[in-house]
């Protein structure tokens, strides 16, 4: 119960920001072209507290999910609507842009945070991680029944040349019994393969079954546990577990628990010299039906780096449109049934990310918040009536026929698009309930 207060308070501030953000860009892109604004909302539903300044009444509304700023004359049966500074009687191309400013705001807050977080650290994964090095492959997987073995490096995949794996996931999780082609480096020889990502029922993404590699360290260790009490320390690069080599993130544990209650001797690197740890695990029964740990959560070396602003605005950047073109691939990937509709998160899984972002640590809640901010970014400008991309695509189709659409044509438009986003809120918050019920 204190983790789900918990997760609806942060939610509450993730969206508080987005919709501040978001209306904020309409209210100044309209008064920037004296539009008069009668109501600038966060919630909806009855009015709760707020204060009024010149035309406007900034309230604070019952329902929290949400905002929105009323303009006067915003609807053809509006009363206002002859008044000249009413939104209907502006130029078009005003009106466009007030629709578009509240997306290009949450944009702009996307870049921003973004920026602003590699001005500070920025994470530089090691080439290997990057270049698609295979670091472990789970058995009776699709990569594994297209034989790819550990240590081998995918090179080309569906057409995409030297993927880095941030590029190798999106076509995995965007291509659920589609198949992928797949040329491999193995020992200075290549040849081709084909992969074809099985549809994950929970979580409704493409899975392969690969993992990445790279150099790995000891990210954090549990106290008191076996790990700790022989020496080893955080940063430590893990090298070898008994006498294997480690790629993977999760080819630590899986020694671990192969050994079966033996020793495990590990071989690490700490300040140039290399070192050796035998260690004895123990039989963890909490949570579940028990493991073998040694208490080390092992992840991808990374160099933390300062950008200067230039480096951080162009990295930011790119990010970005990155991010952009992933939400496109989904949305599509959906549309052609290489991914389940699982995929997207409601508001229930969206307090679940906000509560454990902000549990790690205010770095990891402002990298959701960016990324929430660049989602409703690309969600609003789709052209649904009641969405800004709605209202967007509309005026653009009056400015090509230089006259009005009908009243009748309008209110059609909207009522289909108000009942679209409700079937699709109650989906969303029926498929985050699915989730998290058992099995």
């Amino acid at each position: 119960m204190i983790a789900f207060v918990e997760n609806f308070a942060w939610l509450l501030v993730l969206i508080g920001v987005m919709i501040l953000v978001h209306e904020a860009g309409h209210y100044w892109a309209a008064r920037s072209f004296d539009v008069r604004i009668e109501v600038f909302s966060f919630g909806f539903g009855p009015r709760l507290f707020g204060f009024k300044r010149g035309d406007t009444d900034f309230r604070f509304s019952a329902i929290l999910f949400g905002g929105y700023v009323k303009m006067a004359g915003e609807q053809p049966t509006d009363e206002n609507v002859d008044d000249p500074r009413a939104f209907l009687a502006k130029p078009r191309w005003q009106r466009l842009i007030i629709a578009f400013a509240g997306p290009a705001m949450n944009v702009v807050l996307a870049v921003a945070l973004l920026t602003g977080m590699y001005m500070v650290q920025f994470p530089k994964t090691l080439p290997s991680e990057q270049e698609g090095f295979v670091g472990s492959v789970d058995p009776n997987t699709p990569a594994a029944k297209a034989g790819i073995r550990e240590g081998d490096r995918i090179v080309t995949i569906d057409d995409q040349q030297r993927p880095a794996w941030e590029d190798i996931r999106n076509k995995e999780f965007s291509s659920a019994n589609h198949p992928l082609a797949v040329r491999i480096e193995r020992e200075k020889h290549e040849f081709w393969t084909t992969v074809t990502p099985a549809m994950d029922e929970h979580s409704g993404l493409g899975t392969a079954g690969w993992q990445p590699g790279g150099e790995i360290e000891v990210a954090e260790l549990s106290p008191g546990m076996p790990a700790q009490k022989a020496d080893l320390h955080k940063g430590d690069i893990l090298l070898l577990a008994n006498g294997k080599p480690l790629h993977s993130q999760d080819g630590l544990r899986k020694i671990v628990e192969a050994a079966d209650g033996k020793p495990v001797t590990l071989e690490y690197r700490r300040d140039g010299r290399t070192l050796s740890a035998t260690i004895q695990p123990i039989f963890d029964k909490e949570g579940g039906p028990g493991r073998w740990m040694i208490g080390v959560y092992a992840s991808f070396r990374v160099v933390v780096i300062q950008l200067p602003f230039p480096q951080a605005l162009a990295e930011s950047t790119r990010e970005n449109i990155k991010g952009a073109t992933l939400i496109y691939q989904f949305l599509r990937g959906i549309v052609e049934r290489r991914m389940s509709p699982k995929s997207i998160s409601g508001p229930i899984g969206i307090a679940q990310y906000a509560g454990a972002a902000a549990r790690l640590g205010v770095w990891p809640f402002l990298s959701l918040m960016a990324m929430v901010s660049l989602n409703l970014a690309v969600i609003n400008l789709l052209p649904v009536p009641i969405l800004d991309g709605g209202v967007i695509l509309m005026l653009l189709v009056e400015m090509t026929m230089r006259r009005d659409l009908s009243l009748r044509v309008k209110e059609t438009l909207f009522k289909l698009g108000f009942v679209f986003l409700m079937v699709v809120m109650a989906f969303v918050i029926y498929n985050d309930i699915a989730k998290t019920l058992p099995g």
